[in-house]
């Protein structure tokens, strides 16, 4: 096994790995948001760089913004394949999903998209997808369950199968679909997986409710490698990327404690009135 192939599965497989804690440990609705944190693109769209170059990367970067909508559409029809079928219907939602996920990516890759239109697309669905997930309850893991080697062993699998299949296809299909490629759900969906199988698909549904506001997070990201990466190199590209994807949820984690502060003021007031 060469150094890249393994430095790719470490980090994939310790991302997934910690997604899962959190959502075991602090809650599905955090392991949603973070979701979006650019784990699984920052993986594939950074050793794209350094195996293929970084031009490359860079250009694979503005289609894995417009991969996000294909992204979008696999978390929507998971949710509502899941919520149809049975408690175990991880098998056909994921099927479905795979299949939404992939007719939307052909649909999308065809159309020839400039930076500006690949950054507002993904901004226009998110909002879309968010409010085709308002309705979706937040619920918490009550019971985590004890954490072996064995279940470790399964869940790294499940990281290190993703990572080996999508980076390892990047080269032969360019940078068009390469990048839709990066949007894919890498870390996310063997954590849906995780906790489908583990507990139960309304914790799946909690996590994909909450995704869809992480997502800010990964497209500052791709914008900033296809700014960065062919100026100042991968190295250096990939540290402005993450500042920039880091600021973003920081920004947005501020936010959002601004507005619960606000609306516990004025919960506060009207028991007071």
């Amino acid at each position: 096994m060469n150094l890249l192939l393994l430095s790719k599965l470490v980090v994939t497989i310790g991302a997934v790995l910690a997604l899962s804690a959190v959502a075991e440990r602090v809650s599905p609705r955090v392991a949603g948001v973070l979701s979006g944190y650019p784990l699984g693109a920052a993986i594939a769209l950074f050793f794209m760089g350094v195996e293929i170059g970084p031009d490359f990367a860079a250009q694979g970067a503005v289609y894995t913004q417009i991969g996000l909508v294909a992204l979008l559409v696999f978390v929507y029809v998971y949710f509502r394949v899941s919520s149809a079928l049975a408690q175990r219907g991880v098998l056909l939602s994921s099927a479905a999903a795979f299949s939404a996920y992939f007719a939307a990516g052909f649909l999308l890759q065809a159309i020839p998209f400039s930076p500006a239109s690949a950054f507002l697309f993904p901004l226009a669905a998110i909002a879309v997808f968010v409010f085709l997930l308002r309705r979706i309850e937040n619920i918490p893991i009550a019971r985590s369950v004890r954490l072996t080697w064995a279940v470790l062993s399964l869940r790294a699998g499940l990281a290190a199968l993703m990572i080996v299949i999508v980076t390892g296809a990047a080269r032969a299909v360019g940078p068009a679909w390469a990048g839709l490629f990066a949007a894919f759900p890498i870390a996310l969906f063997p954590l849906m997986l995780i906790v489908h199988i583990t507990y139960d698909k309304r914790h799946v549904h909690t996590i994909i409710k909450n995704f869809p506001l992480g997502l800010g997070a990964l497209i500052a990201y791709t914008v900033s490698v296809a700014q960065l990466y062919p100026r100042v190199g991968v190295g250096w590209g990939t540290v402005g990327s993450f500042g920039a994807a880091t600021i973003y949820l920081l920004v947005y984690g501020a936010t959002l404690q601004h507005a619960r502060h606000r609306q516990a003021k004025a919960n506060s007031r009207r028991r007071g009135a």
